[in-house]
């Protein structure tokens, strides 16, 4: 069991992790992990003498920081406490309880984030050449077709409902993250995969579910099984590197904008909010935007001389 903390201290993230939830729309995942964070934080200002949040200032956050570092928190672990930590204090301070945030401007080091490699289109080819009977393995195929040809998130998937599915229209209504709507459109062998299993599900239907995509026991499938009949495909079908949801969703984003070079129409597929996020996951090189500059920007090209 984790030592429990002062009420003083307990009250107020009860109230930010009430106003991530109702205000901010953020997932559950998103919420544990917050109130661990600052749980721990803390636990580590009243080991330090630190009567309350109202106490904290610059010197006390650095210590934060040091301890973690102390404890060995690898540097991308620690950036993402002091992520929390200036979030929550920008939430202390929107309700008055602190003039500033003591934790902006301190920075922590921090690891290059490390890309998957994507599979290129042979790779992925060999990886979705299922075609059989099972209901598992049409159901399993039209999951990886739908990631691959979407680039949809894991937790976005596994949340789909067979009402979001606009067969039609060719659509899909999308909830990422903070809760926000977002249609994806998806045609050829995503859409083809995905009618016949919506032909094939009731015979794993074992009573009344909303879920697109079911388990062999009739009820929404996990994260963890996705996970591991991926793996599994990937053996299976003789790729040589792991097959994983994000590998599936990076090769989408990868393949998109190499033959479109559209990098904006990426970022709204991938339901990223800032299109640095989407130049980070692409992996582009600055040549590959200078010349997408170029070609698209209207103030980007010479004028004729006069």
């Amino acid at each position: 069991m984790s030592q429990p903390i002062s009420s003083v201290y307990q009250v107020w993230i009860d109230a930010f992790i009430a106003y991530l939830h109702n205000e901010r729309g953020m997932s559950e995942h998103t919420q544990k992990n917050y109130q661990k964070q600052l749980t721990i934080i803390a636990l580590q200002l009243t080991s330090f003498g630190v009567e309350s949040w109202q106490k904290l200032d610059v010197p006390w956050v650095r210590q934060v920081a040091a301890k973690g570092a102390r404890e060995g928190l690898k540097p991308n672990s620690l950036a993402t406490r002091m992520s929390c930590l200036r979030s929550f204090l920008d939430y202390l301070v929107l309700k008055g309880e602190l003039v500033a945030n003591p934790a902006k401007g301190i920075s922590t080091p921090r690891n290059h984030k490390r890309l998957p490699k994507n599979l290129d289109v042979d790779e992925t080819g060999q990886l979705l050449d299922i075609d059989m009977d099972d209901p598992l393995a049409i159901r399993d195929r039209s999951i990886m077709e739908l990631m691959y040809g979407t680039g949809m998130r894991l937790s976005e998937l596994i949340q789909l409902n067979v009402k979001n599915v606009l067969g039609d229209r060719g659509e899909i209504r999308v909830i990422g993250k903070g809760n926000k709507e977002r249609i994806v459109p998806f045609s050829g062998e995503a859409k083809r995969w995905v009618l016949l299993w919506l032909n094939t599900r009731p015979s794993l239907l074992k009573m009344e579910e909303e879920a697109l995509f079911i388990s062999k026991r009739g009820t929404r499938i996990s994260h963890r099984n996705v996970q591991k009949r991926m793996s599994e495909w990937g053996i299976k079908q003789g790729v040589s590197s792991h097959i994983t949801p994000h590998k599936l969703r990076h090769s989408f984003a990868t393949h998109i904008l190499e033959s479109s070079g559209n990098l904006r129409a990426v970022q709204e597929m991938l339901g990223h909010e800032s299109l640095s996020t989407t130049q980070v996951y692409t992996h582009l090189d600055f040549q590959h935007l200078a010349q997408a500059y170029d070609k698209a920007h209207p103030r980007a090209k010479k004028k004729p001389e006069s």
